[in-house]
């Protein structure tokens, strides 16, 4: 097992670190040409928009795929083997953009893309907690996550800020090649696997244990709020670079871009979860997060950038916020198989993303930004509730929870300080009944 600050800790976590960014880099890179997109093809909206939804949900489905598919046939090579194809893929995209300007192609190249895009995210913590001890575990997950939201910024920043120069396929072209690159520093970072065990896959069982997860109320309650609040969170940037290329701003690309450096926040605002949860509960991060949320989302109708930016910074903190805490919690109340309930939380949270501009689409035709900001706080309000109902059925859990462990250390102190025979002769025939 891999120790934690070993030099093949530092090589894996660094190798892992760079295979997230390069998956957010690609992923993420349309985002700023939306408005670019709509000019150069024609298209509405909503139809630019499902540049970046086809790929998240192509990429949710993945992670139902490749999981299961790698405790069978090992996870290196799915991780190696889809980096490369995702690279290759931006290349081609990148031709089809300046050759054959056909949008509905690049849609389908874009499904197939976010797809190929999902082999990492599914397989790269199973391959730590195979390979890390826990200590190393952790403190590997704190920078992978990191990697991730630094991965979604650069493909942002970097698509805008070349697409102002030299236009959509110089975009896709940059990131594809940055990824082949990266690709290549990946296959050799990367230790082999020594604490792999290939296990049958059998998907009876893994159908049993996703049906499990989804009749936990606790769980469910989680994937809605986290499926759901990504939904308004990623496709309000969306809609606001809409919004940021017409008058009175009219934002270049380049501008665009940088607005997603808002994201930052959220960096902090998952720090700061875990010493908030301290002194409150978890679903009271929640709602707290939300809360933020729909503050932020306000702000934004302001009609000034430095207004319209602070909103989105606090936009960004209130959702990573609340997003940390509901991922975590699925972990706390999985009652078996946390390692796919954390996969079902992962698959509601990107399906969310993919839906969003469909629920927001007629908003913006009913009142652009004002009808994005109604269709938001709708939603919000509802995964606030989401957030309430948690807490009280914790409340609930806790009150039954105590006096059944009241009474068991009743019973412990009555069995530790009783000295008769009897009930030593009793303890030495039942050891298991003290526990």
């Amino acid at each position: 097992m891999i120790v934690v600050r070993s030099r093949a800790w530092w090589r894996a976590t660094l190798a892992l670190c760079l295979g997230s960014l390069l998956v957010f880099l690609n992923l993420y890179v349309p985002q700023p040409l939306l408005p670019l997109m709509r000019e150069a093809y024609g298209i509405s909206t909503l139809v630019a928009s499902l540049a970046m939804s086809v790929s998240t949900l192509s990429l949710a489905a993945a992670l139902l795929v490749f999981g299961p598919l790698s405790d069978a046939i090992g996870r290196a090579g799915i991780m190696r083997l889809t980096l490369l194809l995702a690279g290759l893929l931006s290349v081609v995209l990148a031709c089809v953009a300046a050759l054959a300007p056909n949008f509905e192609l690049l849609l389908v190249l874009r499904a197939v893309q976010g797809f190929v895009l999902g082999g990492l995210p599914a397989v790269a913590i199973a391959w730590m907690g195979d390979e890390f001890e826990k200590p190393a575990l952790l403190s590997a997950v704190g920078l992978y996550i990191g990697a991730n939201t630094l991965g979604g910024i650069g493909g942002r920043v970097i698509g805008g800020t070349v697409a102002e120069v030299g236009g959509i396929s110089a975009s896709f072209l940059t990131v594809g090649c940055l990824t082949l690159v990266g690709v290549v520093v990946f296959w050799r970072l990367l230790p082999p696997a020594r604490c792999f065990q290939a296990r049958r896959f059998r998907l009876r069982e893994a159908r049993a244990g996703l049906a499990a997860h989804l009749r936990n109320p606790m769980l469910v309650g989680a994937y809605l709020l986290g499926g759901l609040n990504f939904l308004i969170f990623i496709n309000q940037y969306s809609y606001i670079t809409f919004r940021l290329a017409q008058p009175p701003f009219e934002l270049g690309e380049k501008w665009l871009g940088l607005l997603f450096l808002t994201y930052l926040s959220g960096t902090f605002g998952s720090a700061l979860s875990g010493r908030l949860s301290r002194s409150l509960s978890q679903p009271a991060c929640m709602a707290f997060g939300i809360l933020l949320l729909m503050l932020g989302t306000a702000v934004t109708l302001a009609d000034r950038l430095p207004l319209i930016l602070a909103g989105l910074t606090v936009n960004a903190f209130g959702f990573f916020l609340a997003h940390s805490m509901a991922s975590s919690w699925v972990g706390r109340h999985a009652e078996q198989d946390r390692g796919s309930a954390s996969a079902l939380y992962l698959v509601f949270y990107y399906t969310g993303a993919s839906l969003g501009g469909f629920w927001l689409e007629p908003f913006w035709w009913l009142g652009e930004w004002m009808g994005v900001v109604l269709g938001s706080w709708l939603v919000l309000a509802g995964t606030f509730a989401i957030a309430c109902w948690l807490r009280r059925g914790e409340r609930r859990r806790a009150a039954v929870n105590e006096p059944a462990r009241a009474g068991g250390a009743v019973q412990g102190g009555v069995l530790a300080s009783a000295s008769s025979p009897q009930i030593s002769s009793r303890r030495s025939e039942r050891p298991q009944a003290d526990l």
